[in-house]
């Protein structure tokens, strides 16, 4: 589960992360404006968005394997799909339908792990499933930097590669034992805001949007910063995002076991915290060799969305948790669908490093609001133990 669950995040990753190390050349090779280009990223983001309801509520009521399995092929397909494309309407339209199946995996994958892994390994559980984004994203700077400027033949490798982790979760996922038991009647999305769970609903909600929207301005926008204001050439750019998603594969595993030790929220907030501060350093350094060594510290810190995975599944109960942490992590990247073309409004006036200083003023303020959250960490494991006892 494990494995298969990271594969299956991993191609998840790719598939979004491709547009950012492509769009530089498809907006030369198509003639796109700065904000043309901020528009193809906010029509996934949109479609991700959507996702955050239906995606969740098919898990809740169909099963984890079943959601898995569609979110998959439904991405896979309609990014394989961009090889033929040649209007940049029917791009928009692509990259919205795949956003449906993009949105769907995080939630599935957080909840098979939150629903077998005890709480006090589930945080390093969850953690490295998920740091399998960053391994992702140097698949795609790796392929970007051999293929491009063939931007289409790589957007068709990527949404054929789905095929191996759609074999895995097949053949070897069976489903969560935890949902069988608890499933009953009918799940509904409006039970999430329910007295008891609305409060929780609207924070969590609230704290991804404002990290997804500093997160998904700052990468969409980052390779092409270096290329324009820092005068990196494309495939040196490949390279400095290689070694910038080793240091986030790291910071995913560290901030697992840290969430395991002193607790998930606290865990959260460091990581938002951590990226606030570091990210304006690499946007003011002035040489090569520092953005080179910067960047891997600050994409460090960046490892809230592996610990929003545990956080968040264990901020709903069984019966609505993959419609609660979906719709609360996935509304979040729907809410940031608008920050690429914000930051490419905004680029066009005041430059690309000033749109980065504004996603750390995000960053900034999503730690403090994460601090309004409930710990779950203490709670989550003084119920375990109850039950393991009774």
């Amino acid at each position: 589960m494990l494995i298969g669950s990271f594969l299956a995040y991993m191609f998840d990753a790719l598939e979004i992360l491709l547009l950012s190390y492509t769009l530089p050349v498809i907006r030369d090779d198509l003639g796109l404006t700065t904000t043309q280009g901020g528009l193809l990223a906010t029509a996934t983001l949109l479609g991700i968005g959507v996702s955050s309801v239906t995606v969740g509520w098919l898990a809740d009521n169909y099963g984890r394997k079943r959601a898995l399995m569609v979110s998959l092929a439904v991405f896979g397909v309609f990014t394989a799909a961009i090889l033929v494309v040649h209007s940049f309407t029917i791009f928009l339209l692509l990259r919205f339908v795949a956003g449906l199946g993009l949105g769907g995996v995080w939630g599935v994958v957080s909840t098979y792990v939150v629903e077998t892994w005890p709480a006090a390994k589930r945080g390093r559980a969850v953690a490295f499933v998920l740091s399998s984004f960053p391994i992702g994203g140097m698949v795609a700077a790796t392929l970007s930097g051999a293929l491009l400027p063939n931007w289409r033949l790589l957007f068709f490798i990527g949404g054929v590669g789905v095929v191996i982790p759609l074999v895995v979760v097949g053949l070897f996922f069976r489903e969560s034992d935890e949902w069988v038991q608890q499933k009953t009647t009918p799940v509904k999305v409006t039970e999430i805001f329910a007295p008891e769970l609305r409060r929780n609903t609207v924070l969590a909600a609230t704290v991804a949007a404002l990290a997804m929207f500093g997160a998904w301005g700052a990468s969409t926008w980052l390779p092409t910063y270096l290329q324009t204001d820092k005068d990196i050439p494309a495939a040196t750019v490949a390279m400095f995002m290689t070694v910038l998603n080793l240091g986030m594969f790291v910071g995913y595993n560290v901030f697992g076991l840290i969430a395991d030790r002193i607790g998930r929220k606290s865990a959260l907030v460091l990581s938002l915290a951590g990226v606030a501060l570091t990210l304006p350093l690499y946007v003011v350094a002035a040489d090569r060799m520092t953005l080179f060594w910067l960047g891997p510290m600050f994409a460090f810190f960046a490892a809230y969305a592996g610990i929003f995975g545990v956080y968040m599944g264990e901020l709903f109960p069984t019966r609505v948790r993959t419609t609660g942490a979906g719709f609360c992590y996935n509304i979040g990247r729907g809410v940031s669908a608008f920050a690429p073309l914000t930051l490419g409004v905004l680029a066009v006036n005041a430059g690309f490093g000033a749109g980065l200083l504004v996603c750390a003023g995000f960053m900034a303020c999503s730690a403090i609001a994460m601090t309004f959250l409930p710990d779950q960490h203490g709670a989550t494991q003084l119920r375990e133990a109850s039950a393991a006892r009774g």
